[in-house]
């Protein structure tokens, strides 16, 4: 795979990813329409149960069996990979860039969207951010990730790209959670839903602050 992991190539996979996340794909709708089922639901008590019923809806509903594999024929990566990972990176970082919208965050920002496809390496982001040189304590601020120069932006995407495409490549889609614990397996043609469930807790644990009212800090 050594064309296929130029840095270019990883890259490009990243931004696929995100302007799908972004936007959609049939039959999934944009990432600001999801989070504004949520935000518009006036039945929960705050952002974080929104948060953790979005997590448990999306990670029942796409994992169902068959529903990877429908979505997966419907699109493909720009590198050679199964399309079921295409698929499951869609619906993940989807569902994230609805968290960080819930969580107060803009989905236009170049800012916003290398967190919410870096929510994809799982715990693993925390990793990545120290290395290019920014310290995260716990969760992002709206001053701190305005504060991220764009060039470290860039290494970041880089660095989530090549972990994920590495992984992928490496193991395939069958022995990939032994390796990687966080993407989870396939079972019967279905992602399997746990790693669905990590993505969420990661990209709640990332741009939620339970203390703010209901916006990050300007």
């Amino acid at each position: 795979m050594s064309d296929e992991l130029s840095e270019s190539k990883v890259l490009q996979v990243v931004e696929w990813i995100t302007d799908k996340a972004i936007t959609g794909i049939p039959p999934l709708s944009s990432a600001e329409s999801l989070a504004q089922e949520y935000l518009i639901d006036q039945s929960f008590p705050d952002d974080g149960e929104r948060i953790e019923s979005l997590i448990n809806w999306e990670t029942a509903k796409n994992f169902t069996s068959g529903f990877l594999t429908g979505l997966g024929g419907l699109i493909t990566l720009p590198i050679t990979l199964p399309s079921a990972f295409a698929a499951s990176w869609v619906i993940q970082a989807r569902m994230s860039a609805a968290i960080a919208r819930i969580s107060g965050f803009d989905l236009g920002s170049d800012r916003v969207q290398t967190f919410v496809v870096a929510c994809l390496v799982g715990d693993a982001v925390k990793d990545i951010v120290k290395r290019v040189g920014i310290q995260i304590s716990r969760e992002l601020t709206k001053t701190l990730i305005n504060k991220i120069p764009g060039k470290l932006l860039t290494e970041i995407n880089k660095q989530v790209g090549f972990r994920l495409i590495t992984k992928a490549g490496q193991t395939g889609a069958i022995n990939l959670m032994k390796v990687v614990p966080y993407v989870g397996g396939f079972v019967g043609g279905a992602f399997d839903g746990y790693a669905c469930r990590i993505v969420g807790k990661q990209a709640k644990e990332l741009f939620y602050r339970p203390e703010r009212s209901d916006k990050p800090d300007a």
